[in-house]
């Protein structure tokens, strides 16, 4: 089941300073991260990853998760919020009206090179990763797990 994307999240994929990864698994299980600054979101909040290498490990690894049904992980970030999207590929676009839009805009901001697929990926988590959440979020569950110089007595 997707899950919503709020605004402060659509705004740092909108980002172009914002840092963009995706971390996918081969068919031996092999993790790949890999940088991504073309990735952003479409009308209905699904991620969409314009892979410019069609014969990328990266592009190999998210046909195989497309054909197995396996999850696919983002992280995105900027200054202190980091958030990991995980996603489920549903579509990769070749060819049409749109791959053809995509990929002359591509070429006007990159110059040669090619638009191997555009990539619809389906969120359906969404962990709020940055520090200060996920140092509060374990103090609040775990609160006997600290170090012994950080408990006082009082």
């Amino acid at each position: 089941m997707a899950v919503q994307i709020d605004d402060n999240l659509k705004k740092l994929f909108e980002d172009e300073t914002s840092i963009k990864l995706i971390g996918t698994v081969d068919k031996n299980g092999v993790p790949h991260v890999v940088r991504k600054q073309y990735l952003t979101l479409d009308e209905n909040h699904n991620l969409l990853l314009y892979e410019l290498l069609e014969s990328s490990r990266n592009n190999r690894n998210l046909v195989y998760s497309l054909w197995f049904d396996k999850l696919v992980s983002v992280q995105i970030t900027k200054n202190n919020e980091s958030y990991e999207v995980i996603a489920r590929p549903v579509k990769s676009v070749t060819a049409g009206h749109d791959f053809e839009r995509i990929y002359e805009n591509i070429r006007e901001k990159l110059g040669d090179v090619d638009l191997g697929a555009i990539w619809t990926l389906i969120p359906v988590e969404i962990r709020n990763e940055s520090f200060l959440v996920r140092q509060r979020e374990e103090e609040e569950q775990y609160p006997i797990l600290r170090h012994l110089d950080r408990v006082t007595v009082s």
